[in-house]
Parts: structure tokens; C-alpha cells; sequence
């Protein structure tokens, strides 16, 4: 003590007791905080408990956003095990989240079930169609018809395969179906030939052959799900049938640069970066970009964009009809020969003449798509009996009419579906006339008070393929004249407009 002030203040004894008091006060003061940094050497306090735990949440959240550990193609399959999650060889997960605060127990569990929720390669669109769209290491086997994708172990522990139909109606009978599985480097066939380009695999099977299921199940989710690439896309199909390519090559390449792929028949193995599988697809004749989730609205994948593609592609003249007071609008009447047949179609011929139409006759399926293409094109307005026949709206320009005759048998809402919304997607005007029990052939089938003609509904509960047989595929249609002009009057006097 070398302070005069303090020397002076103090007797010798005071300032021995002073010195030994400050000597225990900085040892209780090491003691504190060397136990501090080591915990190991006193039992764990609520303070210590809960310092370490703050530790162990922050490793995790650094863990969860390591994409090197956790890639963001976990499937909404994919089972998380907690508990086997150990954080730099302390607790596993499941008992450090029990000792945390609630908030952010919340939040780790929270980060985990973003994560599972994330979307599967592959999904079931509306009304069932499947579809997937897998990036990285893609290998297509088409001898066991599988398609690998090559995925890191740890992705690929869980449910990891999906079964597919590359075809918009699931359950046809007659499309392949298709295995997705996720696998290891060492699990997957060797590459045989690469790509550069996406691929996009569907099935020409289903329905195809009917006008209607041509553009609806594939031509239009063709485009749907195509047209982003700007044809730079390779076309893989599954059940091919070589009239199909055929018939519809001029459209088909100005979606792809190339010809299209009979995968089937491949014997070798072939690796693309990119691949889809299954065709979008949300409605009859209806390209609904908005739905989707990857924006196709951006890429130009939108019905008049389609519209246009068709002119295009088969050189139609007209994109508008014109109100022309001087000029007789053209009126397009869809003949039947097998059922659903317009047994009085030379009468509604005439009176659509008398007033004021020029009237065209024209089958649904004709040999040379361009040619009736352009024909179709040149008309104002189309009738016909509900039917495949109709589907050649897709060539009408816009603000022309379309009249669907619809048949007995409560078929109102599939009528609407087929062609009513598509209409409106087309900028199309539309009018249905609903025919009376006196219009249909059933009524000299059956009696008056039979099910078939009373009560439709209960034919409806027997299935579809009960329905088709009864009101589509043996039911013939002869109108009333004087009831549908007033139905082609309208049509007048909308084109007028």
C-alpha cells in the first residue's frame, strides 16, 4: 500500500483485514466466471440450460437452409425422421426441441414441414391428368419403361417411385403407363445417348382418332405444355400410331423443331437435363395459363395465341368476322352419318336461306384437314348436333356464332363443358338450342313414361357407358323448324351487331 492518502487513513491492522477481504472477493470472481464457460462443472441451471439450447437452434436453422443437406426436391411423401438428427454429435432434434421455448420449437418444426410440403415431381392435374417435370440427371429406359432420375441417397431413402399415365384421362385402358424413380448413380443405367434439348414425353394412345379427343386430349395440352420452349423441345411419344404424326405434322412442328420420337420402339438408354412427362391439361379445349403454378401465361401459351398458331399453320385468311349488312353471313351446318344424325337437314337449310344465311354443309372428320380447315375459316356461324364435329370451332374467326343442338338425355352440362366454355375462350359468340322429346328418335324407342324418356337422371346413375349408349351413340335428332329459327335468327342478329 504505497498510497500516503490511504497510509494515512488506515492502521496497519485495517489495511491487512482490507487486503485479505479484496483477495476474496477476486477469487469468488474467478470462480464465477470460469464455471461460466465451463458448465461441465456444475450442475445445468435454468440461465445455463438455456444459453446452450439457443446454441443448438441456431446450428439447426443453418443446417435446414444447407441445401447441400436438404435439396428442395423433397417430396410431399417424404417422411422426416427427427429423431435421427443429431447436431455436432449433441442431442438428436426430438429432445432439444422438447427442452426449447415454445416460439422456437415452432419455428424449427416449421422450417421441417415447409420443406415436406414442397412439390412432388410428379402430381395429378384436374380432372386427373398426370404430369411431371423433373430437372437434373434424367435417364429414360424404355424397355422397362422407366424413367430414373438420379438423386443423392439421402434423397432417395424415402417413397421415392410414382406411376404414371402420360395421357390427360387417366383409367382409358389403352395408354402405357410409365414408372418415375428416384435412384443412385450405382442404381441406374449407363447413358446411351444425351440431349440437349427438354424432352416432353405423352402417350398418342387414349382417344385419339376422335376429332374431338385429338384437340382436346392432345393437340391443345400439347401446346399448352410446349409452347414456353419455343420448339426447342423433342417430342417423345408413347403408344404411337404413325396416321397421328401424320395428320397433324404441319401443326406439330411449329411446336417442335424435330420429328417426333416413337420411344417405345428405342433400345437404347437416352439422358436428357430437362424432362415432362404427361401433358397440362384443365378442361375440354381450354388453355387455362393462370392455374399454373410455373406462369405458361408468361410464355405466350394462351387461346388466342393458339388461334393464331392455327391461322398460321393452315393459312386461314379470316382472324374477325365483319357486320356487313350487305353481304349473307355464311352459315356452316355439321353433318353426322353414324349417330346423332340431322335427319331434316335439307329443311333447316332452306329456312336458314330464307333468312338471310348462305349455307355450307361439312363433315366433322374430313380428309384434308387444311383444306376444311380454310373452309370452316370462311364462315360466320356453325350448327351441328353436339358431337365431335363442332371441335372445328378452333378454326372459326372470331366473333362468328356457334349453335350446338343439344340432344335429349340431360347432357345440358356436358354440352356446356365440350363447347359453351371453350367458346368463350375462343372469343366466340355461343347459343345451344335444347331439343323437345318430339325432336328425338327415343320417343318411337320408348314409350312415353320409360326412364329413358321420364326421368334421364336414372339412365345418368348406371355410368357412362350406360349414358352413351342410350343418348349419343342410338339417338338420331330431327328439329323443329319453326322453334329453331329463332335460334339462327338470334345468330343473325348477333353477327349484325
Amino acid at each position: 500500500m504505497n498510497d500516503p492518502i490511504f497510509a494515512a487513513s488506515f492502521s496497519r491492522y485495517d489495511r491487512r483485514r482490507f487486503g485479505c477481504f479484496a483477495l476474496t472477493i477476486s477469487l469468488i470472481v474467478a470462480l464465477t466466471v470460469f464455471s461460466t464457460f465451463k458448465p461441465t462443472l456444475h450442475p445445468l441451471t435454468r440461465t445455463g440450460d438455456t444459453f446452450s439450447l439457443h446454441l443448438s437452434i441456431s446450428a439447426v436453422e443453418n443446417i435446414l437452409m444447407d441445401d447441400s443437406i436438404i435439396n428442395n426436391t423433397i417430396t410431399a411423401e417424404t417422411e422426416i425422421d427427427h429423431s435421427m438428427l443429431v447436431i455436432n454429435n449433441a442431442e438428436p432434434l426430438n429432445v432439444a426441441m422438447n427442452k426449447a421455448e415454445t416460439k422456437s420449437a415452432a419455428q424449427i418444426d416449421r422450417k421441417w414441414r415447409n420443406y415436406a410440403d414442397l412439390e412432388p415431381l410428379c402430381r395429378a392435374l384436374k380432372p386427373g391428368a398426370n404430369y411431371c417435370e423433373i430437372e437434373g440427371d434424367v435417364r429414360i429406359d424404355p424397355n422397362s419403361s422407366t424413367i430414373f432420375v438420379v438423386k443423392p441417397i439421402l434423397e432417395t431413402s424415402a417413397a421415392s417411385n410414382w406411376i404414371i399415365e402420360p395421357y390427360p384421362r387417366r383409367g382409358t385402358g389403352s395408354v402405357k403407363k410409365w414408372t418415375v424413380k428416384l435412384a443412385a448413380e450405382d442404381a441406374v443405367p449407363k447413358c446411351d445417348q444425351f440431349h440437349s434439348l427438354p424432352a416432353l414425353l405423352f402417350s398418342i394412345g387414349g382417344f385419339t382418332g376422335n376429332h374431338f379427343h385429338d384437340f382436346a386430349d392432345l393437340l391443345v395440352p400439347l401446346f399448352t405444355t410446349s409452347f414456353r420452349f419455343k420448339r426447342d423441345v423433342q417430342f417423345l411419344a408413347t403408344d404411337y400410331k404413325p396416321w397421328w404424326p401424320a395428320k397433324f405434322r404441319p401443326l406439330i412442328r411449329r411446336l417442335s423443331g424435330g420429328e417426333i420420337l416413337d420411344i417405345d420402339r428405342e433400345k437404347t438408354t437416352h439422358c436428357y437435363s430437362r424432362l415432362i412427362a404427361g401433358l397440362k391439361f384443365h378442361s375440354e379445349l381450354v388453355v387455362d395459363s393462370d392455374s399454373d403454378s410455373d406462369s405458361d401465361s408468361a410464355s405466350g401459351a394462351t387461346m388466342p395465341q393458339l388461334r393464331r398458331l392455327l391461322r398460321q399453320t393452315y393459312s386461314l385468311a379470316r382472324e374477325k368476322t365483319i357486320a356487313n349488312r350487305r353481304r349473307r353471313p355464311r352459315l356452316m351446318l355439321i353433318s353426322r352419318k353414324k349417330t346423332r344424325i340431322l335427319t331434316n337437314e335439307e329443311q333447316i337449310s332452306r329456312a336458314a336461306r330464307k333468312l338471310g344465311f348462305e349455307v355450307v354443309s361439312g363433315e366433322g372428320a374430313a380428309e384434308n384437314l387444311t383444306e376444311f380447315a380454310q373452309l370452316v375459316n370462311s364462315c360466320d356461324a356453325m350448327a351441328g348436333v353436339h358431337g365431335a364435329g363442332l371441335t372445328n370451332m378452333v378454326f372459326l374467326p372470331e366473333k362468328a356464332v356457334v349453335v350446338q343442338i343439344v340432344p335429349l338425355g340431360a347432357i345440358d352440362a356436358l354440352a356446356k363443358l365440350d363447347f359453351g366454355k371453350p367458346a368463350a375462350g375462343m372469343r366466340l359468340r355461343y347459343l345451344d338450342y335444347k331439343i323437345g322429346v318430339t325432336e328425338s328418335s327415343l320417343i318411337r324407342r320408348y314409350p312415353g313414361d320409360h326412364a329413358v324418356i321420364r326421368d334421364p337422371m336414372s339412365i345418368h346413375r348406371q355410368g357412362w357407358g350406360k349414358l352413351r349408349e342410350v343418348y349419343l351413340d342410338n339417338q338420331n335428332v330431327t328439329i323443329d323448324v319453326r322453334r329453331f329459327r329463332a335460334t339462327l335468327a338470334k345468330a343473325i342478329k348477333l353477327l349484325r351487331r
